[in-house]
């Protein structure tokens, strides 16, 4: 094995930095077209942290928004090369729940309510007085299915971290849980204005009751095909 010339992206999480940053990037891009071109529409994956699962979701990102650019040289160009719908570009909605405190009341509701106000300006979509979170996602899936005729794709990292760290306090986690449950059961009652979705944590789903409802969802988590999607496998380094 010769000496690696590329930093390692250490606490990247980022995929165009990765990229443009002149980081080393173990190309899981194989996994980015299976997902897409699968028989699924919807999936989790259970990691621990820092393996690696923001950046790949990152990626994820990256691809539904059709930065072909970024992926020159990785293995997802020679797959797509004769699909002449790849590199649409779609609208993403990318929940992100790993870089806030949760120690306050309110904070959970609060960042849902600070992502749907930025979607919503962004497709100029006007509130209704009463409307719950989960009642704003549903108009605003509806609204960018009606102007853009593309279907959504839904991004969640680390949807447990709210959880995980309000469970000393049993009354906050539990809110919570109504609130998840709420929210994201749009991804299945809504799923036809879905294009994809693909959520991300610590703990399985399968043990927790806010997805109770979303039996729609593939859990690729023990799934051999997906065993090295995160992380970095001696094998990938060596090849370097």
């Amino acid at each position: 094995m010769g000496k690696i010339k590329k930093m390692l992206p250490v606490g990247i999480q980022d995929f165009e930095k990765a990229i443009t940053g002149g980081y080393l990037y173990v190309d899981k891009t194989e996994y980015i077209y299976n997902l897409a071109h699968g028989d699924g529409q919807a999936f989790f994956l259970s990691r621990p942290r820092r393996f690696g699962k923001s950046l790949f979701l990152s990626s994820l990102k990256a691809y539904w928004e059709g930065k072909k650019d970024l992926f020159n040289g990785l293995r997802i160009t020679e797959l797509e090369k004769d699909n002449p719908d790849a590199w649409q570009t779609y609208p993403v909605f990318y929940f992100d729940f790993n870089k806030d405190n949760y120690s306050s009341e309110d904070t959970l509701e609060k960042i849902l309510n600070e992502h749907l106000k930025e979607w919503e300006s962004e497709y100029d979509l006007k509130l209704s007085d009463g409307d719950s979170l989960s009642v704003r996602f549903q108009h605003l899936l509806e609204k960018v299915y009606s102007d853009t005729g593309k279907r959504s794709v839904i991004l969640v990292d680390e949807y447990d971290k709210p959880l995980l760290e309000n469970g000393e306090t049993y009354e906050r986690m539990e809110n919570d849980k109504d609130i998840y449950k709420g929210f994201f059961s749009t991804l299945k009652s809504y799923d036809g204005y879905i294009r994809f979705s693909f959520l991300t944590g610590v703990t399985k789903f399968s043990k927790v009751s806010i997805f109770s409802d979303l039996n729609h969802l593939m859990d690729i988590s023990m799934d051999e095909r997906f065993a090295c999607v995160c992380g970095i496998t001696d094998a990938e380094i060596r090849a370097c």
